[in-house]
């Protein structure tokens, strides 16, 4: 179906359809720019943040100059990515500061227990601060053999689909928490579905790791059964990760800038007060954040047309089903913010229930708003920017001289014909 004509959220101006074309083009371009020749790869490394922030801000001047309140918008736009990046980039800072040793070599039963652990404490912590902590010990523990479906199970396991059960466990979650779910109402209602969906990643990631691992020579397999040391520097950063962690509490409007302030500051003392023995030992730079604060920067302002199209018409989609909504809002949670996407689908799925307010969608209907919740989590895991943490551990993992896939091969090799099928079989049975 062809859309002529793009309606805003803003004072119901209208917006020409080719202002979403900067949004397609900067996800081309990440998509595409890494399978160039080596001279235009080259090119685009080093030249990558003027593109995204030149589209950007061509999206944000049509905006300011041609849309009635587009100037509220775009500074709303702009907070939220502060919010993002300060979030994203404290994490990083202190988990940077975070050096352990893991026992045990990668074997294939460690590293599903492993990711299993990583699962749990995706809702302790956010999927955000579990793949900051974890990320490098999980590229230590299986350096000898490590190849890209290690970084690829990670991201389904750690950075998406472990976080569905608590509104810590990712952003939109929360934001559902704070507008009446109450903080135990998913692990009431998804703990089997989500036990089931993890279970058979991990068990795909087993059936991989296992086959790697038999190639392996006899030695290094019976040396990963041997017992290494235990060890853990920079305890000081766990009290800055809790610090942080708690600061995401503060969602409440009128706590900007405070959070942000606590979470910069915590980067800051961990930074400071980190040995540099422990940073020298996470081969620790800035230079993931960097590619993932400059990228997103763009996404985030050119993705507001989108956004604004599935505010105004996403109730005219006339859904009736829980399974419509998880796999809409999880296809637009693919590519587009998931936190914007899934209160916007809550909105759609109360007024289809009858403009009901929270407690009663509940009630009456509450596989739409575990469709919505669960859509919005899992199918983060589709693309590295279906959510803020999977970039990053492609980045600190490259960081780390580990190959991953490119954004395409990402999708074709991994999350198409293996996450796909799991969540929509996980989907068929719990919500149908």
């Amino acid at each position: 179906m062809t859309v002529d004509i793009i309606a805003s959220s803003t004072a119901g101006t209208e917006i020409p359809p080719w202002l979403i074309a900067p949004f397609a083009l900067l996800l081309l371009l990440i998509a595409v720019m890494p399978l160039s020749p080596h001279a235009i790869k080259s090119f685009w490394e080093k030249r990558y943040m003027f593109v995204s922030i030149g589209l950007g801000l061509l999206v944000a001047a049509y905006y300011l100059l041609q849309i009635p309140g587009g100037g509220m918008t775009t500074v709303h736009t702009l907070k939220d990515y502060f919010s993002f990046i300060c979030l994203i980039g404290s994490l990083f800072v202190v988990a940077g500061g975070i050096h352990i040793n893991i026992r045990g070599k990668g074997s294939p039963f460690e590293n599903v227990v492993f990711l299993a652990i990583g699962a749990v404490l995706a809702n302790v912590i956010g999927t955000t601060g579990a793949s900051m902590v974890m990320i490098r010990p999980w590229v230590r523990m299986n350096r000898a053999r490590i190849s890209p479906y290690h970084i690829v199970f990670f991201i389904f396991v750690v950075s998406n689909v472990g976080g569905a059960l608590t509104p810590i466990g990712d952003p939109p979650l929360f934001l559902g928490y704070m507008k009446g779910v109450p903080f135990f109402w998913l692990i009431e209602h998804v703990s089997l579905q989500w036990i089931l969906t993890v279970a058979a990643i991990l068990a795909v990631f087993f059936a991989f790791d296992l086959r790697s691992f038999k190639k392996m020579p006899g030695a290094f397999q019976d040396g990963a059964k041997q017992a290494d040391t235990w060890r853990f520097d920079g305890a000081i950063n766990v009290l800055f990760l809790l610090i942080i962690v708690g600061s995401v509490l503060l969602v409440n409007e009128a706590y900007f800038p405070l959070r942000e302030v606590i979470m910069l500051g915590a980067a800051v003392a961990s930074y400071l007060l980190t040995p540099k023995a422990v940073h020298s030992a996470n081969a620790f730079t800035f230079g993931p954040i960097k590619e993932v604060a400059f990228l997103f920067v763009g996404i985030f302002m050119t993705m507001m047309p989108a956004l604004g199209y599935l505010e105004i018409h996403g109730r005219q989609f006339g859904f009736t089903h829980a399974l419509q909504y998880y796999f809409t809002s999880g296809a637009l949670s693919s590519v587009l913010d998931n936190a914007p996407t899934y209160l916007t689908f809550l909105e759609v799925a109360k007024s289809s229930a009858g403009n009901l307010d929270v407690p009663a969608l509940l009630a009456t209907h509450p596989h739409y708003v575990i469709g919505v919740s669960l859509g919005a989590v899992f199918f983060g895991a589709m693309t590295y920017i279906g959510n803020g943490p999977n970039f990053m551990v492609k980045s600190i993992a490259e960081s780390e001289g580990v190959a991953t896939p490119t954004f395409v091969g990402y999708i074709v090799k991994y999350s198409l014909p293996i996450l796909l099928p799991i969540l929509a079989l996980s989907g068929w049975l719990f919500l149908r």
